[in-house]
């Protein structure tokens, strides 16, 4: 059986002016054209090649000796090349784009746009891109706890939190009380592992640890503390709404990291906010 959106190795059984016409190595009756821009000089009769079975601006099944990005049930980061009333359509290696439809969009994109999405045959029996990818991700990553990885943010849930695909291939979540704010869905982020789940997901923190975290904090002020000739009026009884607003820190974060400073003789607190020390 030639089966459509996978690779498969057909032998040659036709030659004609369009191209050669290959057909499973066994013998079955189907066959599927390779076009003759694909045919080369030493392709005979009877050859074995590898293919790649997809369907053409006609809607008619075609072999190319093109390597796709992604084939079918696979993952992969792809680029929006146009986007019409149809929906987008993506940059996947071959001639012919990859549809992604409107209902298998988790948020609307745009041309330029690199979107993780995994292959599917739809209803009318064509290969089709979706960005609804929990489900083909996979469980049986090689990290283990404390190990920092890359992922995509595939999509928020307010009751359990940020879903992402590690490496574009396995499964992970940054539960609600992991981040400060939530990423932005498509964009690509670093996280920690703070647990393998015995189901093999992972369990993510965009926090570091306590030391690196307080760190990073204290560098955010004292730049700022730079930029504004040496005085924030912010001190620990400033409100927390004003502190977030202004480092986009709890008020929490913001108290350890100014202790700190103060204890590295940086900057001095007063009933005015918090002064650089010269």
């Amino acid at each position: 059986m030639i089966n459509l959106g996978e690779y498969q190795e057909l032998r040659i059984v036709k030659k004609t002016d369009h191209g050669v016409y290959l057909s499973e190595i066994d013998g079955g009756v189907e066959k599927v054209l390779l076009p003759k821009n694909q045919v080369e000089d030493s392709f005979k009769m009877g050859d074995i090649i590898k293919v790649f079975i997809y369907k053409d601006s006609m809607d008619r099944i075609i072999a190319t000796t093109s390597e796709p990005f992604v084939t079918l049930g696979e993952l992969a980061s792809l680029r929006v090349t146009q986007v019409n009333s149809v929906g987008a359509f993506l940059d996947w290696g071959l001639v012919k784009d990859l549809l992604l439809p409107y209902k298998e969009q988790t948020y609307p994109v745009k041309v330029d746009d690199k979107v993780l999405v995994s292959v599917y045959i739809d209803k009318s029996n064509r290969l089709c891109a979706t960005m609804k990818v929990y489900d083909y991700l996979n469980t049986n990553s090689p990290y283990n706890k404390n190990d920092t990885v890359t992922a995509t943010v595939i999509s928020y849930n307010e009751n359990y939190g940020v879903f992402v695909a590690v490496d574009n291939l396995y499964n992970g979540l940054i539960p609600n009380n992991e981040y400060q704010t939530i990423p932005k869905l498509g964009s690509t982020i670093t996280a920690f592992v703070t647990e393998v789940r015995p189901d093999g997901k992972l369990n993510l923190t965009q926090k570091k640890k306590v030391t690196e975290q307080i760190a990073d904090d204290a560098t955010i002020i004292l730049e700022k503390l730079k930029v504004a000739g040496g005085f924030l009026p912010y001190n620990d009884k400033s409100a927390p709404d004003a502190i977030k607003k202004e480092f986009n820190l709890s008020k929490n974060s913001f108290k350890k990291a100014i202790g700190n400073l103060y204890k590295n003789k940086t900057i001095t607190i007063e009933p005015d906010g918090i002064h650089l020390c010269k």
